[in-house]
């Protein structure tokens, strides 16, 4: 089998959790990271429901797209899927990803599922805050979280207008 591609948008970003030949910044059109999923065991409680990250339709999203050899291809989706798919609400698509040389590659891409239980929508940016700064589930705080994420991106020098509008947000929150 030939050499495959994956799109990371959240923290697959800086912690994959499998090999990979190679690493670069890409970006996809169509779908857009976003605080549009809610979280009931790790980031928050059915009374309070966290929000963690999904990849919603609008838009465009940077991420890192990972080549993994073709021979490793079995292990890693059957990784991902246990990692991204345990309460089924992404869907796996392969989308096209370009690359910065502008190479269009085929990347396998785990998308938001709008029909399920636990999708949010779009949620204003206050009322995200809102939700992030009150929720923790077992995993932690869902602002420790949102922070975790919005300092890996800008250590990645990627930016997220929206994710670090919540952030921001939040940074009074988190100190108390």
């Amino acid at each position: 089998m030939d050499d495959f591609w994956v799109f990371g948008y959240g923290s697959l970003m800086w912690r994959p959790g499998f090999e990979f030949r190679e690493a670069q910044r890409g970006r996809i059109y169509g779908y857009r990271r976003a605080l549009c999923i809610h979280s009931f065991i790790h980031r928050g409680t059915p009374e309070r429901p966290g929000l963690v990250l999904g990849l919603d339709r609008g838009g465009s999203c940077t991420g890192m797209v990972f080549k993994v050899r073709g021979e490793d291809h079995e292990e890693v989706v059957a990784y991902l899927r246990a990692r991204e798919m345990t309460n089924k609400v992404y869907m796996e698509r392969h989308l096209p990803a370009y690359l910065a040389n502008g190479q269009q590659v085929e990347a396998l891409s785990f998308v938001t599922d709008r029909a399920h239980p636990q999708y949010a929508g779009a949620l204003e940016i206050d009322e995200a805050a809102h939700r992030v700064a009150v929720s923790e589930g077992q995993s932690g705080h869902n602002a420790d979280y949102v922070l975790s994420t919005v300092r890996h991106l800008r250590e990645m020098r990627i930016r997220d207008h929206l994710l670090e509008a919540v952030a921001e947000r939040l940074e009074p929150v988190s100190s108390s």
